[in-house]
């Protein structure tokens, strides 16, 4: 058995859930908080059997694309010291972290 942590974007993790469930896994949803953007993110546990993992995988991959995002950036202004103004950068966000671990027991309750 494996334990998949993905870490997902607020923006896809709802269709993910969905997603996975309708195919039959079994998903436990905890609300995180990203560190680059401070941007709210879902980490999901999701306990799957060795020969679904791959299918699982790419379920993941198929809903959790990247995405061009628009977000400001501190730029210090020249002469003054620790004066800074926002400027607008472009990063890519969203995709999906994921781990995957052996699990040695499972037991549901």
């Amino acid at each position: 058995m494996k334990l998949i942590i993905a870490i997902v974007q607020d923006e896809d993790a709802q269709r993910l859930t969905a997603t996975l469930m309708s195919d039959g896994y079994s998903v436990t949803k905890l609300a995180t908080t990203g560190g680059f953007l401070r941007a709210g993110n879902t980490t999901l546990l999701i306990g799957v059997d060795e020969e679904r993992l791959d299918h699982a995988m790419e379920l993941i991959e198929k809903v959790c694309k990247s995405r061009k995002q628009v977000a400001t950036s501190p730029s210090p202004v020249a002469g003054t010291a620790g004066v800074y103004v926002p400027y607008p950068i472009e990063v890519t966000v969203g995709g999906a972290t994921v781990f995957v671990l052996n699990i040695e027991t499972f037991r549901k309750f």
